[in-house]
């Protein structure tokens, strides 16, 4: 373990092994309080020598405290840290963001499949430094991949309709949307007028 302070940032790296613990003690310890998971990501350097590194950002807003931690990864070995899905919720979808750019697993991630990525891209990983600038498959291939994927088939309608996403939110929400609506009905006419007199 080491740490480097850097602009009054704090990075702690710690082992593959220590980090579930690490994370655990951080957010339960009443003097330590990291309370706010605001980012999990990565770093892969041009050099092919240095590890790559998985980056957690913690927040202790009532200590008003930054924490940054690393797991440094090497290259050639399987590419797994601890999920920590089970002490931050938030993770679930941070977690499946890197995996889906980078191919880092999560060990113990209850649903790690890709999130911005269709299921079935075949192309690899698209933030890894061997990931060829124009994709590994031509242009008419990536559309054909994209327009057979099926959201469908791995959504529940309710989760891909906005209507009811709408209809979920508070009265309030509702309300303050609408009349940012109708404002914008009201912005478009009028540049629409003032387009037809000129």
């Amino acid at each position: 373990m080491r740490t480097e302070v850097t602009w009054g940032e704090t990075t702690v790296f710690v082992t593959n092994e220590a980090l579930h613990d690490i994370v655990r003690w951080l957010h339960d310890e009443p003097s330590e309080r990291y309370d706010y998971l605001v980012d999990v990501t990565a770093v892969e350097y041009r050099d092919a020598d240095r590890p790559m590194e998985v980056v957690w950002h913690l927040r202790a807003l009532a200590h008003r405290r930054f924490l940054r931690l690393k797991v440094e990864l090497v290259k050639r070995a399987t590419l797994s840290v601890a999920s920590i899905m089970d002490i931050y919720s938030g993770a679930d979808w941070l977690e499946r963001e890197c995996f889906d750019m980078f191919g880092i697993r999560f060990d113990g991630h209850p649903d790690l499949r890709r999130l911005l990525m269709w299921e079935t891209y075949k192309e690899g990983h698209p933030l890894r430094k061997d990931f060829p600038l124009r994709g590994r498959f031509s242009r008419a291939e990536q559309l054909k991949q994209a327009l057979a994927a099926d959201p469908e088939a791995r959504y529940s309608m309710e989760e891909l309709s906005i209507a009811d996403a709408f209809d979920s939110l508070p009265e309030d929400m509702k309300r303050r949307l609408a009349e940012r609506a109708e404002r914008h009905d009201v912005n478009h006419v009028t540049d629409l007028n003032d387009e037809v007199g000129e």
